[in-house]
This record gives C-alpha cells, structure tokens and sequence, in this order.
C-alpha cells in the first residue's frame, strides 16, 4: 500500500517533471524567436506566465472549492514550481551584476517583480470571475 507521504511526493514529482520540461521548451521557442538578448526574457515569459497561472487557479480554487488537496500538490508545487524559473532568474541577475551591468541587472529584478506580481493580480481576478 502507498503511503499518503509518499503518494503526494509522487504527484509532486509529476508535477516537477511536466512543468520543468515546459519551462525549457518556452525559454527555447523565446530565445529562438529573440536571438541573443541583453535581458533574459525566455525567464521573464515563464515567470510572468507562471504567476499569472497560479493566480488565476488560486483564485478558481478560493472561489469555488475545485482546486483538492492533490491537484494543488500536482499543479501548484510540481508543474508550476518546475515551470516558473526565480532560481535562474536570480542566477542570470547575479551574472548581470558580476559582468557590471547594474542598471541592466535591475531592470530584470524590476520587470520579473512587477510583471510577476500584476499577473498574479490579474489571474486571480479571473479565476474568481
């Protein structure tokens, strides 16, 4: 028999691997169309797009009771936490400190801030409409 630890670990990891392979395949299509940028935006589109996701199914969560305990593991921690990418928006920021790119590297912290949050906001409404 499965444990529930176990099983939620399960999903979690699921989860982790779906989100994770989306993750690369966005920042792929991103830095494809774009070339070589100043500014990281394959990580700004998956962040921005995450944000926006986990808000919208919050709020659809909150408002009507549709979001169990399991799919919340599945889809909040595993596909969302291995689709939206701050680990490697804090290492491509650093990188942009290091090469002395200040202004350059707060823009990125500014626009992943802010985007990121107004996508929240805004999935959440919609979830809730």
């Amino acid at each position: 028999m499965i444990t529930s630890w176990l099983w939620h670990s399960l999903l979690v990891g699921a989860g982790g691997f779906l989100g994770s392979v989306c993750r690369f395949g966005a920042g792929s299509i991103v830095y494809k169309l774009l070339g070589s940028t100043t500014l990281p935006y394959g990580t700004l589109l998956v962040n921005v797009v995450g944000c926006f996701a986990i808000g919208m199914f919050g709020g659809l969560g909150d408002s009507r009771q549709v979001i169990g305990t399991e799919l919340r593991l599945f889809l909040f921690i595993g596909v969302l936490g291995g689709f939206t990418t701050f680990s490697a928006f804090g290492y491509e920021t650093l990188a942009l400190v290091r090469a002395a790119d200040s202004s350059r590297a707060m823009i990125n912290v500014g626009l992943n801030v802010a985007a990121g949050l107004l996508a929240v906001w805004a999935g959440y409404g919609l979830g809730r409409s």
